[in-house]
């Protein structure tokens, strides 16, 4: 077989590899997938000729990965935005292309990096673990960031490394994946390997039966709405009626004898800004208590958040802005205010928020909300803790349509309810409406694509994770420890080369 056959059929591998990934994620949730997955890249790695090869290694990985995985940004571009399909397919591939350039980066050092000793395998199962890491983490923050598919996601209950959610975050539970993966690589032929994949899983599964937090005060009855309001619709002028009277509807199915201290209605629920809601129509929400739903408001300067407003029966209100918006979806970065001229994107306009709101006091419960995307950033969530008792994130995800989107972002909340130690509360317009317990089960859930109303009683919680006390500070520490030693290593080496 020729050199350009054997690269190709390796690219094809770890282009399989990286879609193989996506089973570990929700709905299929196959947990051990993305070990296999980064099993498979791992010794793809180590068998690269050079660093030029590795990259490529995985790149390939990546676009098999975010290519199946992210493929619900098409439906978006495509059916609500108004861009052409040839131009959705390419923005799509370019996104994920993009996405791909993190693993690519990882590959490249780690080719540089790696022994040059076949038998020296920990440094380089360490140099695996650090590196995949450290790109999940740079692919979470730069321009933004965007973390979805991190392969920790993939260990929501009942994988047995859910419990390593509280110590080391999303981040941690990736590299405890990668670790297991380069593990198992050379374990066959090393008892002492195999002895440490037995004791990773068995601590894993131990830290599940930790109660990091305690329960704060009386559990708080709440009603989550779930509207079902088709997006093509939503934002249209001849249909604000529509989806006001059909959340007012869901509102009212409350009665005295099952009374909720609480309704949600999801992100943007009201078509409308705040000062356009009628009086009527606030009242008839709270008739049974406070509401907390989405609306855009306007500030004094005429700019406008994406906001969660809570109202008392007395109308009193507190509000929460979104911090983290979405780029190209809710504003445009600087100099790309053209793209918005070939989409067809209604209320893409916003200003991000103040920085660390007080959580909203409810009840005897203090509650944070989040904005659809902004669950993905674990790390900006713990503001609020520990004064808040609760968390509830509010989504609008009708524009990915029936897609991977909605169970893939159920999942990102499991690992925030996990990562604090508090139960998660979701309230969207097409699903997944849920209640997510403190352990990352989600212990209720209304069917997506319906109209309906989750009744459920949501405890409270006090207390810090160790997660929710260090942020990613700890994982960030262990893989640059991890990386160390074959860097110390290949600096001595360089050093050792004559020079030219």
């Amino acid at each position: 077989m020729s050199g350009v056959n054997a690269l190709a059929l390796r690219l094809l591998l770890a282009f399989a590899l990286g879609a193989f990934c996506v089973i570990g994620f929700a709905p299929n949730g196959v947990s051990p997938a993305p070990t296999g997955a980064l099993l498979g890249l791992f010794i793809l790695w180590r068998q690269a000729s050079s660093a030029r090869m590795a990259a490529l290694f995985g790149l390939a990985w990546g676009l098999g990965c975010f290519g199946v995985g992210v493929s619900w940004v098409y439906v978006s571009l495509s059916q609500f935005s108004g861009l052409a399909p040839a131009l959705s397919v390419a923005a799509t591939f370019l996104f994920c292309f993009y996405l791909a350039l993190y693993p690519a980066f990882a590959g490249a050092l780690f080719a540089r990096w790696r022994s040059l000793n076949a038998t020296s395998n920990w440094r380089d199962i360490l140099l695996f673990a650090g590196l995949w890491t450290l790109s999940e983490w740079l692919r979470g923050n730069l321009l933004t960031g965007f973390p979805w598919l991190s392969v920790g996601y993939s260990q929501s209950p009942p994988s047995p490394l859910a419990g390593y959610a509280a110590v080391l975050g999303v981040y941690g539970l990736g590299f405890v994946v990668a670790l297991l993966g380069g593990l198992l690589v050379v374990g066959w032929r090393s008892l002492r390997h195999l002895t440490l994949v037995v004791i990773i899983l068995v601590l894993g599964f131990s830290l599940t039966k930790v109660d990091w937090t305690t329960p704060h005060g009386k559990p708080l009855a709440v009603n989550l709405l779930q509207g079902n309001v088709p997006q093509d619709v939503k934002w249209s002028p001849q249909q604000i009626a529509f989806s006001v009277e059909r959340y007012v509807a869901l509102a009212s199915q409350t009665t005295p004898a099952r009374n909720a201290v609480l309704t949600v209605l999801p992100e943007t629920a009201l078509p409308l800004f705040l000062n356009e809601v009628p009086r009527e129509i606030l009242q008839t929400l709270t008739q049974h208590g406070d509401v907390l739903f989405g609306v855009p408001v306007i500030n004094k300067n005429r700019s406008y958040v994406n906001a969660a407003v809570a109202i008392s029966p007395a109308l009193s209100m507190q509000a929460y802005a979104k911090r983290h918006l979405v780029p190209f979806g809710e504003y445009a970065p600087p100099g790309f205010d053209w793209f918005f001229k070939f989409l067809r994107i209604p209320m893409s306009g916003f200003t991000p928020g103040q920085d660390s709101p007080p959580p909203m006091l409810i009840a005897d419960q203090r509650i944070a909300p989040n904005i659809c995307y902004e669950d993905l950033f674990g790390e900006e969530l713990l503001y609020a803790l520990p004064q808040a008792t609760l968390l509830l994130n509010m989504s609008n995800t009708a524009w990915f349509g029936d897609s991977l989107a909605q169970p893939q972002h159920l999942q990102i909340s499991q690992m925030r309810a996990m990562e604090t130690g508090r139960v998660m509360l979701r309230a969207t317009n097409t699903g997944m409406t849920a209640m997510v317990l403190p352990n990352g089960i989600v212990a209720a859930q209304l069917p997506p694509f319906t109209s309906g109303v989750l009744r459920v009683e949501a405890q409270g919680y006090t207390g810090l994770t160790p997660y929710a006390r260090w942020g990613n500070a700890l994982i960030l520490l262990l893989a640059a420890l991890a990386i160390a030693p074959s860097i110390v290593v290949y600096r001595r080496r360089r050093a050792r080369q004559p020079s030219q």
